[in-house]
């Protein structure tokens, strides 16, 4: 489903060139789990976000399900980020005033889809938040926050989920349980992809892509 080859991408900062990612070589297969690890700075930020239609690269080739991303125009583009892929990000990126059921509506009012409300209610059902649909996120504790933001990734169906630091706000144990249900989605077919520096995180993933200095190492 996922291939690239020699991807490159560079950040001008200043008067310098920074090489993010260099001859970034890839496959992921359909139904994988998938750990990206590596210190910050090594580029598994920028190649999450390349591989998630939100970026493209300087150079080289990104397959995407026999489509060729990196030459797609933007409205192209967009239709893959709201049909195939969900991302769920380590800060939630809730909007404040709107209620957990509200916040999982978006991306189907976005698309202007109908049974917007169905969708998202069986969405928070999926991750065990049916009961705190009403609830705004100032009211829900950071695990709650990410299980209405992985059912934001879920309700469009998404074939891909990508997670970036999915855990990183979160305490031991409740990063433990949004870990499993990520596995529990992976069971269901769908492809994950985990963005993570923490080792005991990755472990949960079925694979394990190490990155440094732009290069993947293993």
């Amino acid at each position: 489903m996922i291939e690239t080859t020699g991807l490159v991408k560079n950040y001008v900062m200043g008067d310098q060139t920074i090489r993010a990612l260099d001859d970034v070589s890839l496959a992921i297969g359909d139904g994988e789990m998938v750990a990206v690890t590596g210190p910050s700075g090594s580029g598994k930020t920028t190649l999450m976000h390349i591989l998630g239609c939100l970026d493209r690269p300087d150079a080289g080739s990104y397959m995407l399900g026999g489509e060729d991303v990196a030459t797609l125009n933007g409205d192209r583009l967009a239709e893959i980020r709201n049909r195939r892929i969900g991302f769920v990000f380590q800060t939630f990126n809730l909007l404040p005033r709107m209620s957990a059921l509200e916040n999982v509506e978006l991306p189907l009012l976005y698309a202007g889809k109908t049974e917007a409300k169905e969708r998202a209610m069986a969405a928070l059902q999926m991750v065990g938040l049916a009961d705190r649909a009403a609830h705004e996120p100032n009211q829900l504790s950071g695990g709650q926050r990410q299980r209405v933001a992985i059912a934001r990734a879920l309700v469009t169906d998404p074939i891909i989920i990508l997670a970036d630091e999915p855990t990183g706000n979160l305490d031991t144990k409740t990063g433990v349980e949004i870990m499993a249900l990520f596995a529990q989605l992976n069971g269901q077919g769908r492809t994950l992809i985990v963005v993570t520096h923490e080792a005991d995180i990755a472990a949960y993933c079925k694979r394990r892509v190490n990155m440094r200095d732009g290069r993947i190492v293993n």
